[in-house]
């Protein structure tokens, strides 16, 4: 049995606001990363608990959004009926903002005031249509703090009044919103090296990137803060590692998908769009690859469809005839299944997101996630090999009677699962805030984690201490150095941390639906969009019967507050 450190940000808990950064590549690429950050180390858990530990809310946060006006920006007036008094001739009345975002719909706003020793009257116009109003005596700092009902730009004005002088004075800030709303988008190619779709005709050279336009492109608006990408490598002769990140943008040391000599792998990406328009894919390894990406969707600071998050559920199960017809899904044959109004998931949601997997393919394909009722997309949704099993997310618009459809593009028939995760739609607040991408786990750092995986067991990761106003989290998993055959659920947990933490308590129930599903010796990566359930901690279970090495990349945040 092992014993699992508990991992805390100390910094967090003194301020709220760190981010511990451990920079490493998924797999290990062609350079060596640079060396972890060592989290400040606790008592470790009761043994046969098979625990790791706490990333905090601190996890998720990156350095907040700042706003700042400074006080000669302050634009002073007379109050009718002041005489001839002139606001040039007042003693002196000033305001300073500063304003500071940490999540998705939150602002923080600093005053600093400056005046006589006289009565205040400061009134907070959030540019919603509320207001807040407060009194002050004289040279004095006030703090409020705003939750808007929706995202977008919103001006923010300060007004002190100064009755007794006959002086009013005023400063504003425009805040932009940290959070962002999703729109559908139906599957569309931007782009494939192959053919010189987005980019001109060519392998993406070994280190090499290359850039693709989303703004703009295909119908996304040119405020689009980010995107969903579908991204395939393909062509591969030697092993690697693609990072997506946005254009012109630092390169992180995490990674979105790995690759091996003659594989095509799929995964999703969320990324954050650059200041151009753009996003940037790397290829982490040292030789030529052709890389694809189709897009299912883009968030704006509008109001969008919003985020729900559901415990993974199973929809569709060809093995079983559940959600369609019993049996392999035909070559070139489609099938369509109802989502809304299904299992707790509401009518008039917009999108979907999913977890598909395809196993027992009779030869190699890809698998087409599209809306119900539409035209069948040349985009791919993951590719396979004969006889493997293959998962990956998805995130698709629904059709007009709320269905999607599921086309084999092989010439013979393949086992089809489909586990719904959540849900957009207009009646759905949580808004997503993107972040430097943050590794929470990764066992093969011997110093800052105790071992691997367990087969057959999981760690508990405490995510946000305080799950109040947070959605969801949206990570990247990848499990490497495998010895079996096996795949990871990644599930909110059911029970507290004090329960968690003690070894007479009994686990939580093992989760049935699958995250990602590996081979002997294969690295898989998968984004999962995952819940925080009632007490804020995610579990992540080795459902295979030998040990497995995990890694955990933070991506973002769906946040109500």
């Amino acid at each position: 049995m092992r014993n699992h450190r508990l991992v805390v940000s100390a910094a967090f808990i003194a301020a709220g606001l760190a981010l511990v950064q451990v920079p490493a590549s998924a797999a290990e690429g062609p350079d060596k990363p640079a060396a972890p950050a060592k989290p400040a180390p606790a008592k470790p858990v009761a043994p046969g608990q098979a625990k790791a530990g706490t990333a905090a809310k601190a996890a998720t946060t990156s350095a907040g959004e700042k706003f700042h006006s400074p006080a000669d920006r302050t634009v002073r007036t007379t109050l009718p009926g002041a005489g001839n008094k002139a606001a040039a001739d007042h003693p002196g009345l000033s305001v300073e903002i500063a304003g500071e975002s940490w999540s998705a719909h939150r602002l923080g706003l600093a005053t600093k005031i400056t005046g006589p020793d006289a009565d205040l009257d400061v009134v907070v116009d959030w540019g919603d249509g509320t207001t807040e109003k407060t009194s002050v005596k004289g040279t004095e700092e006030v703090y409020h703090d705003h939750v808007y009902a929706e995202v977008g730009e919103y001006v923010v004005k300060v007004t002190v009044t100064d009755v007794a002088n006959g002086i009013q004075a005023a400063n504003q800030i425009t805040f932009v919103t940290g959070g962002s709303k999703f729109t559908p988008h139906a599957p569309t190619r931007l782009l494939d090296t192959r053919n010189g779709t987005g980019t001109k005709a060519g392998k993406v050279a070994g280190r090499g990137t290359t850039r693709v336009q989303v703004a703009g492109n295909s119908g996304i608006p040119a405020g689009a803060t980010a995107v969903v990408l579908n991204v395939t490598v393909t062509n591969t002769t030697d092993g690697g590692h693609v990072a997506v990140y946005p254009g012109k943008g630092s390169r992180p040391d995490t990674s979105n998908l790995n690759y091996t000599a003659g594989q095509s792998v799929p995964n999703l990406v969320i990324v954050p769009v650059g200041a151009d328009g753009s996003v940037e894919l790397f290829n982490g390894g040292w030789s030529p690859v052709d890389l694809i990406a189709d897009v299912t969707g883009y968030f704006t600071r509008t109001a969008a469809g919003g985020y729900t998050s559901i415990t993974p559920t199973r929809f569709v199960d060809t093995r079983e005839g559940l959600g369609t017809a019993k049996g392999r899904l035909a070559g070139r044959g489609t099938f369509t299944t109802q989502i809304d109004g299904l299992k707790g998931v509401p009518k008039g949601i917009t999108a979907v997101a999913l977890n598909v997997t395809v196993t027992n393919p009779a030869e190699a394909g890809h698998l087409s996630v599209f809306p119900g009722g539409g035209q069948t997309p040349t985009a791919s949704s993951l590719n396979f090999a004969a006889g493997q099993t293959v998962a990956n997310s998805v995130i698709v618009p629904v059709g007009p009677d709320g269905r999607i459809s599921v086309f084999n593009g092989a010439w013979a028939g393949a086992d089809v699962i489909v586990d719904v995760v959540g849900h957009y739609g207009k009646g759905s607040k949580a808004a997503l805030r993107t972040i430097s991408p943050w590794r929470a786990i990764d066992t093969r750092d011997t110093e800052a984690w105790p071992g691997r995986l367990p087969a057959r067991g999981y760690f508990s990761q405490w995510f946000a201490p305080e799950p109040e106003g947070v959605e969801a989290f949206v990570f990247n998993t990848t499990v490497t150095n495998t010895a079996d055959d096996g795949f990871l659920s990644v599930a909110p947990s059911p029970l507290p941390w004090e329960e968690n933490t003690d070894p007479n308590a009994p686990k939580p129930p093992r989760p049935v639906s699958s995250a990602l599903n590996w081979t002997k010796g294969a690295t898989v990566p998968n984004l999962v969009q995952t819940g925080v359930g009632e007490y804020g901690i995610i579990n992540f279970w080795n459902q295979g019967w030998k040990d497995a090495d995990l890694i955990v990349d933070v991506f973002g945040i769906y946040e109500t507050n």
